[in-house]
């Protein structure tokens, strides 16, 4: 799906653009990749030039050891991945989960402009990270050890955590294909054991001088970043407007599509 690659310093971070019209760049999270985004991502391509990529060490981008896969690794890679680019103009942003962080970062410490941003349950504030966040980063090499099997059961569980309903098996499968394999399986390890509040507490408190267009989007039944940090989020950025999707946890993709769609596709539509 990814058939365009950009070389950052020695990995390959895999991208694609279809779609005719202005630009909209769509991030991931974890432990998803753009395929996550891709049925979204082919309606909005009927009027949107639309950009997908995998950031590193995720999906169909560079998995190797010793890598920075660290937010603020990734703030700096999306700087430079849209300004590589060379965009005819700003992006409309759309972030999921630590894409949310990641887009925040590019904008308020690289200086990348965008047209507008939409943060759909986002980490953004403080506190974030469970307690398996905690368990992974102290014993990241007994989990890179797990027999295949056991880790392929932990994964595919954590996945479903996600989701407020139950996950079709084709999109299961799909998201939980990158992390397995003596590539995939040190790298799922390795993002969560990266994974460090200070990223997001670098730029939380310059929230209040964001001065482009934000939409904030948040499944309701969101079990792993609860929908109060929709509200306080919200308030936090100047003009933000906030939906919310009843019946939506984290994978608010799949659990709740169309509506997702329709909120996003009147956000895109209306910003100058």
């Amino acid at each position: 799906m990814l058939d365009r690659e950009f070389a950052w310093k020695g990995d390959r971070i895999r991208w694609t653009r279809y779609g005719a019209g202005p630009p909209v760049v769509l991030c991931h999270g974890t432990p998803w990749s753009s395929a996550l985004w891709r049925p979204t991502a082919d309606a909005l391509a009927e009027r949107f030039t639309v950009h997908l990529w995998d950031m590193r060490g995720f999906g169909a981008s560079t998995m190797a050891a010793d890598q920075d896969v660290s937010l603020g690794e990734q703030g700096q890679l999306f700087a430079e991945l849209v300004r590589h680019w060379q965009l005819p103009e700003p992006p409309r942003v759309v972030a999921h989960d630590i894409g949310g962080a990641v887009a925040l970062r590019a904008h308020l410490l690289h200086g990348l402009e965008y047209r507008s941003l939409a943060l759909v349950d986002v980490v953004a504030l403080a506190p974030w990270g469970s307690e398996f966040f905690r368990l992974v980063h102290d014993e990241s090499d007994v989990f890179t050890r797990l027999p295949a099997p056991l880790h392929e059961a932990l994964v595919r569980a954590y996945i479903t955590g996600a989701a407020h309903r139950p996950l079709p098996p084709a999109a299961h499968d799909v998201l939980t294909a990158p992390w397995l394999g003596p590539t995939g399986q040190p790298a799922f390890y390795r993002q969560i054991a990266q994974a460090d509040q200070r990223h997001t507490d670098a730029v939380e408190p310059l929230y209040p001088s964001i001065s482009l267009p934000v939409l904030v989007v948040w499944g309701t039944e969101d079990q792993w970043i609860p929908v109060d940090r929709a509200h306080k989020l919200s308030r936090l950025i100047p003009g933000a407007t906030l939906r919310l999707v009843p019946g939506a946890g984290h994978l608010i993709q799949l659990d709740a599509p169309d509506a997702l769609l329709a909120i996003l596709r009147e956000w895109l539509t209306t910003q100058p």
